[in-house]
């Protein structure tokens, strides 16, 4: 399934965060936009980052600080969609009028699952390689980044994964651990190089560290103040991500 359909089926499941392209468009600010939208900042970032992320091309662009909470304004794609979204909302007063019953939209949004897995990400399947009862999933990000997923060979099959399939990884935020420029990476785990871009301090907990990658894609993970300043990590420094391929999930269209 191309990436179209599944940002298409994206718009239909989470429209108010299709929505906030229109008010970035109109505001051309985060922060004004995410007032207009009803969404707190941290959503309204939440939401650029996973609409980016399962996109080939970014939809936003972005200007970190200055007034306003920093600059934004949509990509050639991000008005694309954005076009796209207005034709579904005037799709669907009909959609609404063929349903024979409201049992049936109630049916069609139980099919249609939701993950807590923080980060997702848009790939297409280049290898199967198998391991055993396991097989290794090799997927290819925007931009030509790669990484592994280990599943088992039923799920491979249930999935109907094979080459050129479109696929979702999802990745927990707790999964994904950080290292700086000079420590040494584990052998057989996915190995990602980014910029931090953000980090989101707790009252009580781990911080959020938002991770910008080359492809313009966004990872968030969690991580300990203390260990990131032993580690010396801060805004604007590069960073390394880590992550075992057992720790990716995969997810495909209906």
């Amino acid at each position: 399934m191309s990436m179209p359909s599944l940002l298409s089926q994206h718009i239909v499941r989470r429209p108010q965060r299709i929505a906030l392209l229109q008010h970035i468009a109109e505001q051309g600010s985060i922060t004004r936009a995410a007032k207009s939208a009803g969404l707190s900042y941290k959503a309204a970032w939440d939401a650029i980052d996973e609409l980016n992320n399962l996109s080939q091309k970014p939809l936003v662009e972005r200007a970190v600080g200055g007034k306003g909470g920093g600059g934004a304004k949509l990509s050639s794609e991000g008005q694309r969609v954005l076009r796209l979204y207005q034709k579904l909302q005037a799709l669907q007063a009909q959609v609404l009028e063929a349903a024979e019953d409201a049992s049936d939209l109630d049916l069609l949004g139980r099919l249609m699952l939701r993950t807590s897995a923080r980060n997702q990400l848009h790939g297409k399947v280049v290898a199967i390689n198998a391991q055993g009862r396991n097989d290794l999933i090799r997927l290819e990000l925007a931009e030509g980044l790669c990484l592994d997923a280990q599943i088992t060979h039923d799920s491979t099959v249930h999935l109907e994964l094979q080459t050129g399939s479109q696929v979702v990884a999802l990745i927990k935020a707790g999964w994904l651990e950080l290292l700086a420029s000079d420590q040494p990476a584990t052998p057989g785990h996915n190995h990602l190089e980014g910029t931090i871009e953000a980090i989101l301090d707790a009252d009580d907990g781990p911080s959020e560290v938002r991770i910008s990658l080359p492809n313009g894609h966004t990872l968030c993970a969690l991580a300990e103040p203390q260990d990131l300043r032993s580690r010396g990590l801060a805004v604007g420094q590069p960073v390394h991500v880590q992550f075992s391929p057992s720790n990716v999930l995969i997810g495909t269209s209906l």
